[in-house]
């Protein structure tokens, strides 16, 4: 079986991210390993607040809400890392934009070896509509990938 030596960790600030960090704690014993974490903040949403489209007023964008956010992110994933920097090599990414699009770039951008991720957990109509994000990965990644179930019990 190959040895992963560069790993793809993308985490979230859900519940469920400590179990995907265990799942991840366990695979990488080897010392010579490189761990990228990622985290990635969906785009700002234009407020609708005061614009009215029949007075031709446009949605607007408050610059402030996305820097807030990954900065936010950006501590988060600082954090983690601080639990693997002393036995390995740790780079942390924080990128705005589509998650599946954004884990699959620094996959390919970084040559990871293996890709590690929680499932999203959405199922029926909501699945049907936008699919899974996990999904996705798996479909079009060029490396191995470990998704972690929802269940976080």
């Amino acid at each position: 079986m190959k040895k992963f030596r560069r790993i793809l960790l993308a985490v979230d600030d859900s519940p469920c991210t400590e179990k995907i960090l265990s799942y991840a704690k366990e695979i990488i014993s080897n010392e010579e390993i490189s761990l990228a974490l990622l985290t990635v903040v969906p785009p700002t949403s234009p407020a609708t607040y005061g614009a009215d489209p029949l007075l031709g007023q446009q949605p607007i964008i408050v610059p402030e809400i996305t820097e807030i956010q990954q900065n936010t992110a950006e501590q988060y994933v600082a954090k983690i890392a601080a639990e693997f920097s002393s036995n390995y090599e740790v780079f942390t990414f924080t990128r705005i934009g589509n998650i599946k699009e954004e884990i699959l770039l620094l996959a390919d951008e970084w040559s990871a070896d293996l890709i590690i991720m929680g499932s999203n957990g959405r199922s029926g109509f909501d699945h049907f509509i936008s699919g899974s994000v996990s999904e996705s990965v798996i479909r079009k990644a060029i490396c191995p990938v470990l998704v972690v179930p929802i269940n976080c019990s």
